[in-house]
């Protein structure tokens, strides 16, 4: 039997997973040492009173942390004047996967979406999306309460004064795809050409190729595929072109 993980007795199988549970443990480890590392990095104060674009208008940066001392954004990025489908598939893949802050907040820690959309724009996405997390435009804004997108940043607050401690991008934004974590557990994982897999392992396909689908949830990144979640939204009909040229970030 090809492409399979070779069959063995219980006994077989645990003892290659104890063995396997001290690399992982190893890994955790030095996880929380570079997660100990990244509290101490220094941090650099901006002008936290820059205005932002919400539901509710124009409101000072600050304002994002709710009366909290610390904040998480995700930097969605943006096409401008593209259909919803047209969106980007990487950015859809992130804040999917996380629609509750209560236990960020039980901890003292408040978490919005800022993309450089026009909020005219961005404001019938998100209520397509069905996006609970507050989302600002930060368009035009400049330094650390803007800049590029498709990044989170970590943001700490001190009475007036607001500062930014950390940002990651990349594959640092798989800390809230739950989905990718899972596939990493599975015995094809994700199904991607990088991935080093078994002789005989189903041939692997080219990275996010799962992120935007068709109708019939074929992966397929032509005209008439979009982001994955979205054929779940009410309203979702065929799609006839994605409005922009689709890549993958």
């Amino acid at each position: 039997m090809t492409g399979r993980p070779p069959v063995v007795d219980l006994a077989t199988w645990q003892k290659a997973r104890d063995e396997l549970l001290v690399r992982e443990k190893a890994h955790t480890r030095e996880g929380d040492a570079i997660a100990a590392a990244r509290r101490r990095l220094p941090m650099v104060e901006f002008d936290g009173k820059v205005e932002v674009v919400g539901p509710d208008g124009a409101v000072p940066f600050v304002d994002l942390f709710q009366g909290r001392d610390e904040l998480v954004v995700y930097k969605h990025m943006w096409h401008d004047g593209a259909p919803h489908q047209g969106q980007c598939e990487g950015c859809t893949h992130v804040p999917w996967h996380f629609a509750d802050a209560a236990y960020l907040n039980a901890r003292g820690v408040s978490f919005a979406i800022l993309t450089v959309g026009r909020w005219e724009e961005v404001a019938p996405f998100v209520e397509f999306m069905g996006y609970t997390q507050p989302w600002y435009s930060v368009r035009g804004v400049e330094g650390p309460a803007g800049g590029e997108m498709g990044y989170f940043a970590s943001y700490l607050r001190d009475g007036d004064r607001s500062f930014l401690t950390y940002s990651t991008t990349g594959r640092g934004t798989e800390l809230v795809n739950g989905s990718l974590a899972l596939l990493d557990i599975t015995p094809y994982g994700r199904r991607e050409k990088w991935e080093d897999n078994p002789e005989g392992w189903p041939e692997g396909h080219d990275a996010c190729w799962f992120w935007r689908t068709d109708a019939d949830g074929n992966p397929t990144w032509g005209e008439t595929g979009r982001p994955a979640p979205q054929w779940t939204r009410p309203g979702a009909g065929p799609v006839e072109t994605l409005g922009r040229q689709s890549h993958c970030h």
